[in-house]
């Protein structure tokens, strides 16, 4: 094969197969030996790519078609998708071949997978309690018209059930509007101490009704980070808040901010921010999954408690927009420990 048309057939970031009139891998790029084998050059196209549609396809352009597309999924247990091209490939006077390109599309299906999953995951969140204002307003228009004591009660739980639309509907815009803003890293300096007092004293009373003591502990010799003001507020208020509603009464919730010389896997020095409460912790099961929207490790609890499934959603596209990380650690009955890191250097 000419050494100009293996060149170029390398440099292409697509999975790139070309095949004999044989049916022969007379040419496989980087991409398509990644994907389908290093050794797979002078074998049938079968033992490379075991896929029908891909074979039918290729045989078809052989016998006379000049081009054939498809869609196949390729792989065990971590499935690739391809959006595969045939065509007709003629390399010179006496040289015939077809050409294969595999396109990977996994993460555009895992983006239309996700995005097909929100839209029925806010239908759902929106159903149950649109569903029982509607039952309510039949009912207080109807049978309990004139019934004081459960117009009196109806309305209470209405009012419940529209404050819980409205704060899902108040997370989805602060959800979008992170997202949103996400590629662009905030530059102006804050205060992370001033951020976690004014957070610690704001939900302080709310802790208080529980018997709960909010226990900070600041470095005396933390730098300003790069951020977002309000958006820090809202990571802290979220994780601390968290820590209160499902700590156990009369405990301590723990927030403690130092300077580190390294963040983990990120590298560069930062602060580390962690919020600990004493509650019930977490299987191991649900940690990896604990930011993706919509996600309870008990769901009847956190819908008791007025959660939405979206904070700390919030909380990991917020931390991403500063360059940090967040980890979370966990054993069921030993409490939760919630931490942000965020760079310091510019």
């Amino acid at each position: 094969m000419d050494q100009t048309l293996h060149h170029l057939i390398e440099a292409l970031p697509d999975a790139v197969l070309l095949v004999d009139n044989n049916r022969q891998l007379v040419a496989a790029n980087e991409a398509a030996r990644g994907a389908f084998g290093a050794e797979i050059v002078g074998r049938d196209l079968a033992l490379a790519v075991r896929h029908p549609d891909v074979l039918a396809a290729v045989e078809q352009v052989t016998v006379g078609g000049t081009f054939a597309d498809g869609e196949i999924s390729h792989g065990g247990a971590m499935t690739t998708t391809y959006k595969f091209s045939v065509r007709d490939f003629p390399a010179g006077p006496d040289q015939a071949f077809t050409i294969v390109v595999l396109r990977d599309v996994s993460a555009a299906k895992a983006g239309e997978q996700m995005r097909a999953d929100f839209v029925a995951n806010v239908s759902h969140e929106l159903r149950s309690p649109l569903a029982s204002l509607v039952g309510f307003i039949e009912t207080l228009k109807g049978p309990a018209r004139d019934d004081t004591e459960a117009r009196g009660r109806f309305l209470d739980i209405m009012q419940e059930e529209a404050g819980r639309m409205s704060r899902l509907v108040d997370d989805l815009l602060s959800l979008s509007r992170v997202e949103a803003n996400e590629h662009v890293q905030p530059s102006d300096a804050v205060d992370v101490s001033a951020i976690l007092q004014a957070v610690s004293s704001a939900l302080a009373t709310r802790a208080g009704e529980r018997g709960i003591r909010i226990d900070l502990v600041l470095d005396d010799d933390l730098k300003p980070a790069p951020g977002d003001e309000d958006q820090l507020v809202e990571v802290f208020n979220n994780l601390v808040d968290n820590a209160v509603k499902y700590g156990p009464r009369d405990s301590t919730v723990s927030v403690q901010a130092v300077a580190v010389g390294r963040i983990p896997d990120i590298g560069g020095p930062g602060i580390s921010v962690s919020v600990r409460n004493a509650g019930e912790g977490i299987a191991a099961a649900h940690l990896p999954r604990l930011t993706e929207r919509f996600y309870r490790a008990d769901k009847s609890r956190s819908r008791e408690m007025g959660g939405t499934g979206l904070g700390l959603a919030i909380v990991k596209h917020i931390v991403n927009r500063h360059r940090g990380r967040l980890t979370i650690e966990s054993r069921p009955g030993e409490g939760a420990t919630f931490t942000v890191y965020l760079p310091t250097d510019r």
